[in-house]
């Protein structure tokens, strides 16, 4: 470690606080797309371990990134400086019942917000399809569900506290501190540490849902009429080779609980054979349509019209299994563009002719002979535009209409990233901008940092205001928030700045950085354990070591 870092720990501010840390830590995404070594991995388990933690970096010059589990596939959350993780740092600390409201620390996973939330008789209202993230992680990169009678997880929020690089905790909401509410919503872990989050929650639900698979001309046909709108839940997984859709809606229920029936796909048999497949699709691409018609088939039924149902608690019936490692590319638009989104992407992927009664012209300037993709598109609905709470500044959504987000995955089998990405993501990207869209922020997008200025215009300035207000050294600000919401400049004097990439025969991407324009990287002692032995719970400034 630094000699510098080393002394100025050992100076420690307030000593009675606890400074919990290790070293020889490897932060790796949960889809091992890219790694990381900190020279700290910190996890502290309460406010003035936070606080004392910042006001320590800034003393030794250093970056403060925060990671929860790491589910977004991006770099964002590389660092080679210090990783904060809120782990310990996950109560919840009242309830009110008759007001639905709840206020937990920010590090609380949602998947423990559901299980605490229901030992009382309440739920989240909206969920994605995840429940790993914290609850920080999930409001500060845009977390949606899918549903045109919520709008993103940040909606619920009522207020929350940030704990800034000074090491001072702010409160903030609507009516206080409001532009730091807006910019702290969906922060991108660049404004501070979120210390503290009040959520309005909702009596506890039971779901009773269905799913039925049909030809995708069913879906387009009924996109305009009651598609999105027939039950409180909808979302839709599109298969472009099949040219089919799995429809999947909720609603409400006083129905009892009704598990859905056993899945050859989600046990252990099915599992592996679909990797596999995958696995075999690295190396014969033209695979891939076969893999598809085989292994959804499987999943949801050869025959259109097939449909399954189940009843379950809310927390329960809105995740779905994520599966293998994978890139995700996701973008929102306005909901009335899906249709012409999804036939002109099935157009351009199957290279239709104009004989083809699917054909629609797909406009996209680059050839996909030879290129074959993973399915399915997931295809989900928020609408943010009725809303009456402070809107995020950076939020994707429409304003003046629901808005409809476009999900292309590729899986990565054995975390072998797949031929098809660069000219795949490359022809969807381009689509998405023609028709509007926006870049889901977790997810795996190419466009540039002006075309993001483009896209958010004034939004995009107020929001660097704020963030420069609370951080104007830049002690939360890395290679990818500049490349992507940053702009032009810099670096900050503690802007940690990418040095190197290293590809790793394991699978993924080694980050390496610099902060404040040091000449050697901080982090070129390569991977390390996936925990620690070296720690120090300094509680006295006496007790003060740090292994080598």
């Amino acid at each position: 470690m630094d000699t510098h870092v080393v002394s100025q720990l050992s100076q420690l501010i307030d000593p009675s606080i606890p400074f919990n840390a290790t070293t020889n830590h490897t932060h790796s995404t949960w889809a091992r797309t890219f790694h990381s070594t900190p020279e700290l991995y910190i996890q502290p388990a309460s406010l003035p371990e936070i606080s004392k933690a910042l006001r320590l970096a800034h003393r030794c010059r250093r970056r403060i990134t925060t990671a929860g589990c790491g589910h977004s596939p991006s770099s964002m959350t590389s660092t080679s400086s210090w990783l904060m993780n809120l782990d310990k740092f996950n109560k919840i600390l009242d309830v009110d019942k008759e007001k639905c409201v709840v206020r937990m620390q920010a590090g609380i996973r949602l998947y423990q917000v559901g299980e605490e939330l229901d030992k009382v008789g309440l739920a989240m209202p909206n969920l994605g399809s995840i429940n790993q993230q914290s609850i920080a992680g999930a409001i500060s990169t845009g977390t949606h569900g899918s549903t045109l009678r919520h709008g993103i997880l940040s909606a619920s929020i009522l207020k929350l506290k940030i704990t800034l690089a000074s090491g001072e905790t702010k409160e903030c909401g609507p009516g206080k501190n409001e532009e730091l509410f807006r910019a702290a919503l969906l922060s991108l872990g660049a404004l501070g540490v979120i210390s503290e989050i009040t959520f309005q929650a909702v009596p506890a639900f039971t779901l009773a849902w269905k799913q039925i698979v049909d030809r995708d001309v069913v879906m387009f046909n009924d996109w305009e009429k009651d598609l999105w709108k027939q039950t409180e839940f909808v979302r839709v997984w599109w298969f472009p080779y099949t040219r089919r859709a799995v429809v999947w809606t909720a609603e409400k229920t006083t129905e009892p609980e009704r598990a859905p029936p056993k899945s050859y796909y989600d046990a252990w048999l099915g599992y592996h054979i679909y990797h596999n497949l995958l696995y075999l699709g690295h190396y014969v691409p033209r695979v891939l349509p076969w893999v598809e018609w085989f292994v959804f088939g499987m999943q949801y039924g050869f025959k259109a019209g097939t449909t399954t149902s189940a009843v379950q608690k809310s927390r329960q019936a809105l995740l779905m299994n994520c599966l293998y490692s994978q890139f995700v590319n996701e973008w929102a638009l306005p909901l009335h563009k899906g249709p012409e989104a999804l036939r002109r992407l099935s157009s351009w992927l199957n290279q239709l002719s104009p004989s083809d009664p699917d054909y629609v012209e797909h406009g996209i300037p680059y050839s996909a002979k030879g290129l074959y993709v993973h399915a399915p598109v997931e295809v989900r609905v928020t609408d943010t535009s009725n809303s009456t709470t402070p809107r995020p500044y950076l939020d994707p959504t429409c304003t003046d209409e629901a808005t409809l987000y476009l999900n292309a995955t590729l899986y990565r089998p054995y975390n072998m990233d797949p031929p098809c990405r660069a000219r795949y993501y490359q022809g969807f990207e381009y689509l998405m901008k023609e028709l509007d869209g926006r870049p889901h922020w977790a997810k795996n997008f190419d466009t540039t940092g002006r075309e993001i200025e483009e896209m958010y215009g004034e939004r995009l300035q107020e929001w660097r205001k704020v963030r420069d207000e609370a951080d104007p050294e830049g002690m939360f600000v890395g290679e990818w928030h500049r490349y992507t919401v940053m702009g032009e400049g810099g670096p900050l004097p503690l802007e940690e700045v990418e040095v190197s990439r290293q590809q790793l025969r394991s699978g993924g991407v080694l980050i390496n950085g610099v902060v404040g324009g040091a000449e050697q990287s901080l982090g070129e002692k390569g991977l390390g354990g996936n925990s620690s032995e070296e720690s120090f719970d300094e509680m006295r400034a006496s007790e003060v070591t740090v292994k080598g």
